[in-house]
């Protein structure tokens, strides 16, 4: 039987890389999905793959850095599905790869709008349809980035790392309600592997033998699953978690300081 029959999932992000590969894997197992993502095309696509699939799935232009859009991606699930048991937090705007000193607070403002802020935003629109579906599920994505300290992240860690702490609040709080609040912390070939990988000779390669796996992981073969998991009833009892699934790159970490980093007198 499918593991998410009848089910329906909002997917934040999910017109490319992750977010795809796990909505993929969600109309696989039965669930509808509604595709938030800012990028028509791609979001345009994804449905009309979720539907070869077999599944349902309705897209909705979505910016997470507004909190009316995330509003109106929840409200749009239910008016076209008829309820919601499932939250999937994954969109975030990139910023620029600079040093902290660097960052500017436009920057800082736009990293924690569409990650924190719009995690926020989604949770707490959806807990009155989460509460009614009566076992809802929210996984929210966490970076070990935030544990390794990632040399030019740091508006991105600070981000998740109050994403990871509002999913424990959530998981302690709304664990009453029946809804268990999950995290996962992912690396995966997705948009920015892609990126990285072409303007980078060798760097696939590398990224593949620094985990004990050896190899980098696929959004909808090794990612896809776990999420579909921990929105499962097989997860029914896991709640306040934060899962790596990155082939084990969280064992010996990794090392992201620049070759090129200049030595500044202040």
């Amino acid at each position: 039987m499918a593991l998410l029959k009848d089910k329906v999932a909002v997917i934040t992000g999910a017109g490319g890389g992750i977010g795809r590969g796990v909505a993929r894997c969600f109309a696989r197992e039965g669930a509808a999905v509604l595709i938030a993502e800012i990028d028509e095309v791609s979001g345009r696509a994804v449905e009309a793959e979720l539907k070869a699939l077999g599944g349902r799935a309705f897209f909705l232009r979505t910016d997470v850095t507004l909190k009316a859009d995330v509003e109106a991606a929840i409200q749009a699930a239910v008016d076209q599905f008829g309820g919601l048991d499932i939250l999937v937090n994954n969109a975030f705007v990139p910023s620029p790869n600079v040093l902290l000193e660097d960052k500017t607070d436009e920057m800082f403002a736009q990293t924690l709008n569409s990650s924190l802020w719009a995690s926020w935003w989604a949770m707490r629109a959806a807990l009155p349809h989460l509460r009614k579906s009566g076992a809802g599920r929210i996984i929210n994505f966490y970076s070990i980035d935030v544990e390794t300290g990632a040399w030019l992240h740091a508006d991105y860690n600070s981000a998740k790392a109050g994403v990871l702490g509002l999913t424990r609040s959530a998981a302690n709080e709304w664990g009453r309600f029946n809804i268990t609040v999950n995290a996962i912390a992912p690396t995966a070939m997705g948009a920015t592997f892609h990126k990285l990988a072409a303007a980078n000779p060798g760097f696939a390669e590398r990224s593949a033998a620094a985990r004990p796996l050896g190899r980098s992981g696929d959004p909808e073969l090794d990612i896809g699953p776990v999420v579909v998991f921990l929105a499962s009833e097989m997860a029914r009892f896991v709640t306040g978690e934060a899962m790596h699934v990155d082939g084990g790159l969280h064992l010996p970490g990794y090392n992201s300081r620049p070759a090129d980093v200049a030595v500044r007198e202040y």
